[in-house]
């Protein structure tokens, strides 16, 4: 009897401590989520890539381990991040981003500035915008926030006027003035370089523009001033906002190791937005 009264009492004790252990493991997994020393971030190719490379190099010496995940695209790194393929992104200006979650409802948001790429108007007819002829074709990107920001550059140039002078969401529909009837190509932003050769002047992002061989410094007709409200942005999926270990990595980004590994490699084409 006492034997039996033994076994039991053993078998309890050992119940428990499995329950235990199981508990503690869902606790630890947990704080794993927090601490979480590997990460993927997406960036488009280009400079967001090459500073990402550079950042994960930094990051290393602190034990963290960044898996770049390059993209060729401006839609996929979101996609992928509300989809936790990735856990950060490093490629978009808050203006894209804040379009992106109120149009397509994806649960994203910033949590820290990287650099700014200014837009430049580009042309292998022009070699100023007194030259853009009546009747000009002009590629814009066919995205809403990056078409925006060309419209605003263009406006800026004094070729259109649009009916909210400073949105943000303006459209080619938007235009109320067009006294040169510019003839308006809209195209996905990668392929905006590669219109130069078939229009006249074309408004190119400049981590598109740099690896097509064009500096928005040397070779642009004209570029977008250091006021611009479009500086690159981090994303995380919201709730992630505290995160250890990615707001460490934005505060990486954000030293002055990386700051003068920009300065240093792009000489003012590409700045800071720390």
């Amino acid at each position: 009897m006492k034997s039996s009264i033994k076994k039991i009492i053993s078998a309890v004790l050992i119940a428990a401590i499995c329950v235990f252990a199981a508990g503690c493991g869902s606790s630890n997994d947990s704080k794993g989520d927090q601490a979480k020393k590997e990460i993927k971030v997406g960036v488009t190719a280009g400079p967001h890539a090459e500073i990402m490379d550079e950042v994960a190099k930094e990051a290393s010496k602190q034990g963290i381990t960044i898996k770049v995940v390059e993209f060729n695209d401006y839609v996929q790194p979101d996609k992928a991040l509300a989809e936790k393929d990735l856990d950060m992104n490093s490629y978009q200006h808050q203006p894209y981003l804040d379009n992106i979650v109120k149009k397509q409802g994806l649960k994203l948001t910033s949590v820290g500035k990287t650099i700014l790429m200014p837009m430049a108007v580009y042309s292998h007819k022009y070699k100023s915008l007194d030259e853009v002829a009546p009747g000009s074709k002009v590629t814009i990107p066919n995205d809403p926030s990056n078409g925006a920001r060309a419209l605003l550059l263009l406006q800026q140039a004094g070729l259109i006027k649009l009916k909210n002078g400073d949105s943000i969401e303006a459209s080619v529909a938007d235009i109320t003035e067009n006294p040169k009837n510019l003839q308006f190509v809209e195209l996905d932003a990668a392929q905006t370089p590669r219109s130069l050769d078939d229009t006249d002047i074309a408004c190119v992002n400049t981590n598109y523009a740099i690896p097509a061989g064009l500096n928005p410094k040397k070779d642009s007709i004209l570029v977008e001033s250091i006021e611009s409200p479009y500086a690159c942005v981090f994303a995380v999926r919201q709730g992630d906002e505290n995160n250890e270990t990615y707001k460490k990595v934005v505060q990486i980004y954000q030293s002055e190791a990386i700051k003068k590994f920009i300065n240093d490699k792009y000489q003012g084409t590409i700045l800071p937005a720390f």
